[in-house]
């Protein structure tokens, strides 16, 4: 289900397109390390804690402590690994077999900081849609550990409409100095912590097991559906600009 993905990026587009004329002011990029937990009717399907990443960009408003960006984050909340012949007639040749668990949040997001200090909290508000997809990919080994993949698909996905907030504390760690006749752009380097609770509406969705074969090798998909609830945790670094 490519729309959602479609808009979020033409929202990010329009975003700094409207932006590029304030050019002088702070702006501030986040990557980050996450973990998502599911809640609700969520968890009740999905008993295991989603592990990946976020990148935030935003801008402050001058002379206010308010900012706007957007979020992007991928989470895998189900993974299964299996070892198959290449081929019937190949039997001594083997492939990994992987089926991947995921959700894609995508979130516009308003956020009140302090503007100025050392440690800066902040609360923020967002917007936007959670995209769930299970996929499963075929690889071959190669030398030294790597692997190749030879063919993927994605077998089932579904995207609803989300909203949440959170709030956290920026660490200021680095503050590069200031050299006559030089225009730095970076202003600071931050540790950022966070925690967000994001209110996902209904969708369809796999989990780790849902994808078998019946006595007659038939492939069954064991569909779910609920409210996409989850709780995420961040740590990562800021940069202000």
């Amino acid at each position: 289900m490519e729309t959602p993905k479609r808009l979020f990026t033409g929202l990010i587009l329009s975003l700094l397109f409207s932006l590029s004329a304030f050019s002088q002011e702070r702006f501030y990029l986040n990557l980050n390390f996450s973990l998502g937990s599911p809640q609700n009717e969520f968890r009740d399907n999905v008993d295991n804690l989603g592990v990946g990443g976020f990148g935030q960009f935003s801008y402050r408003l001058p002379e206010t402590p308010l900012h706007i960006g957007a979020s992007l984050g991928f989470l895998v909340y189900g993974s299964d690994t299996r070892k198959e012949s290449f081929n019937p007639n190949i039997p001594e040749v083997k492939v990994d077999v992987t089926t991947t668990n995921s959700i894609l949040l995508g979130h516009l997001l308003m956020r009140l900081q302090a503007r100025q200090g050392a440690f800066r909290p902040y609360l923020t508000g967002l917007l936007g849609f959670n995209y769930l997809q299970t996929q499963t990919s075929v690889k071959s080994e190669r030398r030294w550990g790597e692997e190749d993949e030879i063919a993927s698909s994605t077998n089932f996905d579904d995207a609803t409409f989300s909203y949440g907030g959170g709030a956290g504390l920026m660490i200021r760690v680095f503050t590069p100095p200031k050299v006559e006749g030089e225009n730095n752009p970076l202003s600071g380097v931050y540790i950022d912590l966070g925690i967000n609770t994001i209110l996902g509406g209904e969708a369809e969705y796999l989990k780790k097991g849902s994808i078998y074969q019946d006595a007659d090798g038939k492939l069954i998909y064991d569909v779910h559906r609920s409210k996409t609830d989850l709780i995420t945790w961040h740590i990562g670094i800021t940069f202000e600009f």
